[in-house]
C-alpha cells in the first residue's frame, strides 16, 4: 500500500510546518512528520493541539504507562489501525504488558491472565468501542481503580487514539519495511 500523502520532508515544508514538525519531533524523539502526522501537518495548526493531546495522554496523566498502552493497542486493534499498533505495542510490551495479552488482542480474543486493573481497561475500552458507551460496572470497575480522573483519561486516550487512527487508515499510512502488521 503507498501513502496517500507524500512524505513532507525539510524541502517540503511551509516554516510553519517545520515549526510544528519540529515540535513533535521534540517530543516523541525523532522524525515529527512521520505515522499520523504526515497528514496532520497539512494542517499546522490542528498538528500542533492534536500533538499536545497526544504528548499530555502518553506523557503526563495519571494512569500507569502499561495500562495506557494497552488502551491505545485496543483502540488500534479496533480500528484495524497498523501502523497505531506496531509503534504502540512495542511501547506497551516495555511498560510491562504480557505479550500474550497483546497476542489475544491482535487475534480478537479476550486476553486471558491479566490482573484486576488490566481487566477493568480492557471491559471498559472494548465495551466504550462497541457500545459507543459504557455500562455502571465498567464505569464503577475503572472509577474504584483510577478514580474520575482515571475514568477522565481512558476515555479521552480512546477517543484521541480513534482519531489517529482514522488519520492513519485513511491517509493510508505504511508499516515500516519488515514490519508485520498486529505481531506481538
Amino acid at each position: 500500500m503507498t501513502a496517500r500523502f507524500p512524505k513532507l520532508t525539510a524541502d517540503t515544508m511551509s516554516p510553519e510546518q517545520a515549526r510544528v514538525a519540529a515540535a513533535i519531533a521534540g517530543t516523541r524523539g525523532g522524525d515529527g512528520a512521520r505515522g499520523p502526522f504526515n497528514m496532520m501537518l497539512r494542517v499546522p495548526e490542528l498538528a500542533d493541539r492534536m500533538q499536545k493531546v497526544g504528548a499530555f495522554i502518553r506523557y503526563e496523566a495519571g494512569l500507569p504507562q502499561k495500562l495506557v498502552e494497552f488502551a491505545i493497542c485496543i483502540t488500534a486493534r479496533e480500528w484495524n489501525a497498523a501502523y497505531e499498533w506496531h509503534a504502540h505495542a512495542v511501547l506497551a510490551k516495555k511498560a510491562g504488558l504480557s505479550p500474550d495479552i497483546l497476542r489475544a488482542v491482535a487475534n480478537w480474543q479476550q486476553p486471558a491472565g491479566m490482573d484486576e486493573a488490566e481487566f477493568a481497561v480492557w471491559d471498559f475500552c472494548t465495551q466504550l468501542h462497541a457500545d459507543r458507551q459504557v455500562k455502571p460496572a465498567q464505569f464503577n470497575a475503572v472509577h474504584a481503580l483510577f478514580g474520575e480522573a482515571g475514568v477522565t483519561e481512558l476515555t479521552a486516550t480512546c477517543g484521541y487514539y480513534v482519531a489517529v487512527a482514522m488519520i492513519l487508515n485513511v491517509s493510508e499510512a505504511a508499516l515500516p519495511e519488515g514490519a508485520v502488521a498486529f505481531s506481538a
